[in-house]
């Protein structure tokens, strides 16, 4: 029996063996890959460190471009409202009949509006003065009277016609 148990204990002793380099190399399986986990883990911080600075740097330049974008747009606004306003005080020069209220407008299609109306307003009042006019006419009538001729009239017939009262002379 003591054979048996030295058999025994060195069959368990070899199991244990056998295991535990197993384990050994488990563990340096685990262990290299914990060491190319840490290794990958390390280049995808880098990468992201990397895309952070370039998100960075990309939306300073985005913020610049805008600012350039926003200057540029402000200078063409300030040109447009000096170019209407222009448009603007030439339409009231080239229509002075058109009444001084009537022409305005914030773009050039409204100040061409409010040209257009206002000749409409303007030839509508030429049309009911002329009209007013026309029924205020007075009609012709007899011409005037002029001074009666005193050709073929006798001496005495002359003399007469002087002295009448309301008689030209």
């Amino acid at each position: 029996m003591a054979e048996n148990e030295n058999q025994n204990d060195t069959e368990q002793l070899e199991a244990i063996k056998a295991q535990l380099e197993e384990e050994k190399t488990a563990k340096a399986t685990l262990e290299e890959a914990m060491a190319g986990k840490d290794s990958r883990i390390a280049e995808l911080e880098t990468a992201v460190s990397e895309a952070k600075a370039e998100v960075l740097t990309l939306s300073e330049a985005k913020g610049k471009e805008l600012e350039a974008t926003a200057a540029e747009l402000a200078a063409a606004s300030e040109a447009k409202n000096q170019a209407v306003a222009k448009y603007l005080s030439m339409a009231k020069a080239l229509n002075p009949n058109i009444p001084e209220g009537i022409i305005g407008g914030e773009s050039i299609a409204e100040i061409d509006q409010s040209v257009d109306k206002g000749k409409a307003i303007v030839e509508a009042v030429k049309k009911a003065m002329e009209a007013e006019a026309a029924a205020a006419r007075v009609p012709a009538g007899a011409p005037t009277r002029g001074a009666i001729s005193t050709e073929g009239m006798s001496p005495k017939e002359k003399i007469a016609y002087a002295i009448q009262p309301g008689s030209q002379r």
